[in-house]
């Protein structure tokens, strides 16, 4: 019965890495318009500090986007994760973090940034025209998007899974230590 079961469970764990490594590379619909492989859609956005921001400025360097709101309970929890395990390791390298909150005002975006305690920039996406770019309008945010020195997206995340936020910091850390 043992050898079952280890069985079993390897079979399940060889069939799960199968299928997120799938929906990696055929951009299985997870409520995106983009996919890995495709040059990330330019965008520009102001943060809540008052700086602005253009994606295409950024070729050269490693970005991952995070799409993000207030009211996003699962967002909550994966922000200090990103912030303590990504942000604080990765900050003054060839990386670039940027928080897209969702069709928010400024003080809201403001008050968002000091409640989760975070030091990475968020910017406003007024209308969701930046988010709109990349996902479907009414598709949900807590979603990262990672793209390589050359502008095209190589990893794309849905929700806060461990495992799957595991996965993607492995591709950003290979990445930016890559060059």
């Amino acid at each position: 019965m043992t050898a079952f079961i280890k069985t079993l469970a390897l079979t399940l764990f060889i069939g799960l890495s199968a299928a997120s490594t799938f929906a990696q590379k055929e951009g299985v619909d997870r409520g995106y318009l983009v996919k890995v492989g495709d040059t990330a859609p330019d965008f520009e956005t102001t943060f809540a500090n008052g700086h602005s921001f253009k994606l295409s400025d950024q070729k050269g360097k490693v970005v991952m986007l995070q799409f993000t709101a207030s009211w996003c309970g699962v967002c909550r929890k994966e922000m200090p994760f990103i912030e303590r395990e990504i942000w604080q390791e990765l900050k003054g390298k060839d990386f670039v973090l940027v928080g897209v909150d969702k069709d928010e005002p400024l003080e809201k975006v403001k008050e968002f940034k000091a409640q989760m305690a975070i030091t990475y920039p968020l910017g406003l996406d007024p209308e969701s025209k930046i988010f709109e770019k990349y996902a479907h309008k009414k598709a949900g945010v807590t979603r990262n998007i990672i793209i390589n020195r050359d502008g095209k997206i190589i990893y794309l995340t849905r929700l806060f899974n461990k495992e799957e936020f595991d996965a993607m910091k492995k591709v950003i850390f290979n990445e930016v230590n890559s060059n």
